[in-house]
C-alpha cells in the first residue's frame, strides 16, 4: 500500500490537463495562447493580474477573449483584473485565448497569472469524494480511472485524426495518379501531333 500511494500520484500528475501559466503582456499589442480540444470536454480558465512592470501601478486592468476553433467568441471582458470561464467544447480544434492591456498607469509589461484546465483536470474532486464518501488512496484510485478515461479518449481522437489524414493523403495520392496519367496522355497527344504536322510539312517540301 505505501508503494501504491506514489505510483498513484505520479500518474495523475503526469497525466493531469492543467496548465499554470504567467503571460507578459506589453503596453500595445495582444498575448495570445491556444490549445487543441476536441468535443463535448469541460474546460475551466481562470486569469488575473499578479505584477506590473512597474509595481508601483496598482490600476492596472486588461481585456480577455476566448474564442473557438470556427471563431465563435466564448467569452470577452473588458477593463479587469480577474477573471473565470467555464465551457464544455462543442468543436474539436484549436482555442485561443488572448490578452491586451487596456489600462497601466505606469506604462511597461503587464503579467499575467493564467490557469487552463480541461478534462479531468477540471473535475471537482472534493464534491465527488463527498458524494461518494471516499478520501485517501481510494480517492487517487478515482482520480487515476478517470486519467486513464482521459487518456483513452485521446487516444481514440487521436485514432480518429489519423484515419482522417490517412484518407485526405490516399484521396490526394489517387488524385496525383490520375493527374499524372492525364499529364502522360497530353505528352503522347502533343507528341504524335507534331510528329504528324511534321510529316506533313516535309512531304509539302518533298524533302521525304
Amino acid at each position: 500500500m505505501s508503494m501504491l500511494l506514489p505510483l498513484v500520484f505520479f500518474f495523475f500528475f503526469f497525466f493531469s490537463t492543467s496548465r499554470a501559466l504567467w503571460l507578459t503582456i506589453p503596453p500595445s499589442g495582444t498575448k495570445c495562447v491556444s490549445e487543441e480540444i476536441h468535443r463535448n470536454v469541460v474546460v475551466l480558465v481562470h486569469y488575473s493580474i499578479v505584477a506590473t512592470g512597474n509595481f508601483d501601478s496598482p490600476n492596472a486592468t486588461i481585456s480577455a477573449k476566448v474564442s473557438s476553433p470556427y471563431g465563435n467568441e466564448l467569452h470577452h471582458m473588458d477593463g479587469i483584473t480577474v477573471g473565470n470561464l467555464a465551457f464544455t467544447s462543442r468543436e474539436s480544434g484549436l482555442y485561443l485565448a488572448c490578452f491586451w492591456v487596456v489600462r497601466n498607469d505606469r506604462g511597461g509589461d503587464v503579467i499575467v497569472d493564467l490557469e487552463w484546465k480541461t478534462g479531468i483536470a477540471a473535475k471537482d474532486w472534493d464534491s465527488v469524494a463527498k458524494r461518494e464518501k471516499i478520501q485517501g488512496v481510494e480517492l487517487e484510485l478515482k482520480k487515476l480511472e478517470g486519467s486513464v478515461e482521459s487518456i483513452h479518449e485521446n487516444l481514440m481522437f487521436l485514432r480518429g485524426r489519423e484515419a482522417e489524414m490517412r484518407n485526405v493523403s490516399e484521396s490526394t495520392n489517387t488524385r496525383v495518379m490520375w493527374f499524372s496519367f492525364l499529364s502522360l496522355g497530353v505528352c503522347i497527344a502533343v507528341s504524335v501531333l507534331q510528329l504528324l504536322h511534321l510529316k506533313r510539312y516535309f512531304h509539302k517540301k518533298k524533302l521525304i
